[in-house]
Order: C-alpha cells, then sequence, then structure tokens
C-alpha cells in the first residue's frame, strides 16, 4: 500500500482502519478524484489540501472493492440466461454487496443459448459493468457434473470452442474443465493461445494427471505472454466437483494443493458455511497461503432473496435455509452467499481478516492480470472501496469514485 501520489483538487477523503494486501494500518486516509484513489496510508503523511472529508461512524474499516471470480447471478437473476436488463440488475446487487469486480459464471445449455448468453454478457464487459467471464463447461465429467446438466456435457470439441472465444469478443477469461476427457490437453493449448485461463474442476482425474495438466496451462499462459506468478492456472471449488482426498487415493485435490503451495495454481474455495468444514478452508490457508487462495461465492440467482425456487441453467434449484441444491435432491447447486459472506466465514473458521480479505481483493486481481487496477488501495488505483464495521458488516461502498445507493 503507498502513501504517497498526487492530492489533486476535489474529491474527498476517508479515514479509518486500513486492511489491503494482507497489511493494516490502524488510523490511515483513503483519498480520491474522480475514478482514481490519489492517497492510501497513515493519516499523519496525509495533507488534505482543501479536500473535504467524507464522514464515517468510528471504528470504520476501509478495504479495497471485493474481486470475485466464479459467480452465476444473484437477484433473482442467472447469467446463464439473462438479458441486458436483467444482468444489470444482478450486477448492481452484486456491486451494492461490496463485489466491485466480478466474473459473470455460466454454466452449459445448448450451444445457441450458451452463445448467445456469451454475447450478451461481453457487451456488458464493454460498459465495464462485468470484469470478464468464466465459462464453468461444457469440456467437463459426467461423473462430477454436479449441479450441471450433463446432456450439455461433452468431450473437447475445438470448433465450439472457436466459436464460444469468438462469442465472448475477448471477454472469456477463464474456463473450467476436466482433463482427463479425450482431447483436453489441445482444450487447454487452444485456452491459454487466447489468453483464457484454465481452471481444472469438475473432474474425476487422478492426482499426476491433475499435476500434468496443471504444468501445460502454466506453460501454456508463459508462452503466451503472462507473468508466470499472478496469472496462472486455477481449480474451480477445490474438492468440490472432484473426487476426495483419499490417504490411498489422493485424487486431483493432493496435486492442487501442491501446485498452490509452491504458487503454481491458485485454488478457489467456497466458504460459504455450506459447501466446505470451517476446519477444510482453515487447513488449506496454513498449508498453501493466502497469496495462492481465491475465495469465491459461487452464488446463484437466490443470493439477496429468501428461501425459494429458482434456476440455474434451466434446472430447477430449491434453496431451503440459505443452502440451494437442485430439485428434488441434496446435490448442491452454487451458493446464495456473497463474497463478503464469504470472507466473514473464513474469518469465522480462523483465517485472519487481513488474509481472507487478500484472497478476495488482491489475488484473484492478480490472476486476471488486473493487479495494477483493481484489489489493492494505492495511489492511481480504481476507487473502489468498501467501508466496514469493526464486525466485518458492510456500511457503504465506493466503485469508480462514485456511492452506490
Amino acid at each position: 500500500m503507498e502513501a504517497s501520489g498526487h492530492i489533486g483538487t476535489g474529491g474527498a477523503f476517508l479515514r479509518g482502519r486500513i486492511v489491503s494486501d494482507g497489511t493494516v494500518v490502524e488510523d490511515g486516509v483513503v483519498a480520491y478524484d474522480g475514478d482514481r484513489l490519489v492517497f492510501a496510508g497513515p493519516y499523519p503523511e496525509f495533507s488534505p489540501e482543501g479536500r473535504p472529508q467524507h464522514e464515517l461512524p468510528a471504528g470504520s474499516v476501509l478495504v479495497p472493492g471485493l474481486v470475485d471470480m466464479h459467480c452465476h447471478g444473484g437477484y433473482g437473476v442467472d447469467f446463464s440466461s439473462a438479458d441486458d436488463g436483467a444482468v444489470r440488475r444482478a450486477a448492481a446487487f452484486l456491486h451494492r454487496s461490496g463485489t466491485t469486480t466480478l466474473l459473470a459464471s455460466v454454466v452449459p445449455g445448448p450451444p445457441a443459448q450458451a452463445l448467445a448468453a456469451l454475447q450478451v454478457l461481453a457487451g456488458l464487459c464493454a460498459d465495464g459493468l462485468l470484469a470478464g467471464i468464466h465459462a464453468e463447461g461444457p469440456f467437463v465429467s459426467t461423473e462430477y457434473s454436479g449441479a450441471l446438466e450433463p446432456a450439455h456435457l461433452s468431450d473437447p470439441d475445438l470448433e465450439l470452442l472457436a466459436r464460444l472465444i469468438e462469442a465472448g469478443r475477448g471477454r472469456l477469461r477463464t474456463m473450467t474443465y476436466a482433463p482427463e476427457v479425450p482431447g483436453a490437453d489441445e482444450l487447454a493449448d487452444q485456452l491459454t493461445a487466447h489468453g483464457v485461463i484454465p481452471s481444472i474442476g469438475h473432474t474425476a482425474c487422478d492426482s499426476a494427471t491433475a499435476a500434468a495438466a496443471l504444468a501445460r496451462a502454466s506453460d501454456g499462459l508463459a508462452s503466451a505472454g503472462f507473468d508466470g506468478y499472478s496469472v496462472r492456472p486455477t481449480v474451480t471449488h477445490l474438492f468440490n466437483g472432484m473426487p476426495p482426498l483419499h490417504h490411498r487415493s489422493p485424487g486431483p485435490a493432493a496435486a492442487c494443493l501442491r501446485a498452490a503451495a509452491a504458487g503454481a495454481a491458485a485454488v478457489e474455495l467456497i466458504a460459504d458455511g455450506t459447501h466446505l468444514d470451517p476446519q477444510t478452508i482453515l487447513t488449506v490457508f496454513e498449508l498453501v497461503g493466502a497469496a495462492n487462495i481465491l475465495l469465491v461465492s459461487d452464488a446463484m440467482a437466490a443470493a439477496g432473496l429468501d428461501d425459494g425456487e429458482y434456476g440455474l441453467g434451466g434446472r430447477r434449484v430449491t434453496v431451503t435455509g440459505g443452502r440451494a441444491t437442485l430439485a428434488g435432491t441434496e446435490t448442491l447447486a452454487g451458493s446464495t452467499s456473497t463474497l463478503l459472506d464469504v470472507v466473514r466465514t473464513a474469518v469465522a473458521s480462523g483465517v485472519p481478516y487481513p488474509e481472507a480479505l487478500m484472497s478476495a481483493t488482491s489475488v484473484p486481481a492478480a490472476v486476471l492480470g488486473l493487479a495494477d487496477e483493481v484489489g489493492s488501495l494505492h495511489a492511481g488505483y480504481r476507487a473502489d472501496v468498501v467501508v466496514l464495521t469493526p464486525e466485518l458488516r458492510l456500511h457503504a461502498v465506493l466503485r469508480k469514485g462514485r456511492w452506490l445507493p
């Protein structure tokens, strides 16, 4: 976090406890002009120069806007089938919840529907509403399909992939695939050649196959010119949608943990209190470190709303007590939590909150290649600030220098 930067005219400044990049400034200031931060650092080093103070409650905590790499929608909207207006409503809700940067995740459907969804979402990426698109499939394992419709899953089809990439107009940022399916290596090569981050998940593969896939994806991203540490392969919701880690059959989870511990991959955790036990969350943080973890919401249409019936890629989902399952089954179908909810659950699991916040801000920003734009509080970065209470409850959200209603 920088304690420097040009202090221009206009704008305002906020004073509170700053938590950014895993560090804490007890008495800090964040100042902004327009849509950019111009100062972030200790209060004694700040000169207001006529800039007004935006008054906040005592004890306010100032953190970067959260960055969610895996989110299917919210506020009644499913990104896989929504029109322009509906996506805007969902994004507005998610932004107000503290997630100022997000990928829109889509699940497999009929090719025409999938292509149409990508075209809608790509347009909203161009408007700056979304940071990109995450395709969860369709080239994944039917054995570990989870809430994905098996009828829409297939082995890699490079022609279909090309059409999906074209429909995404450069906004497809990551794709979940199973590395054991025939043609997976060629698929991964095509993804990295087009700047799409491969993410292994919904997979039945063994540990050796997972390790080889992560290494291949890492090499492919490096060949495409990406930084090998920041932009790196990811793992879609570690432990969910894959065989459990067993002492005689470690499966993909073991290889994913080793790669993450080495900084060669980043693993998603849905720390929503449903997908993972608190001890699992804490153990992964202690084993691989916050710098190699992506806290994600995996939120679906019910996020922000009451229990009831909702949709996910054309499948019916029942939400009871905040737990989303495919109707008539116990199969989890995404989460009803926002990313801030996930951060609080990780902290309640024993993760220090500067580390939990890091895994929901600067780490995903770096993986997406946005490390100089969002995810941290630095002069010159986008003016995205979330104001929290000492209990990490939401007080207010500043996005692109504008306070959200």
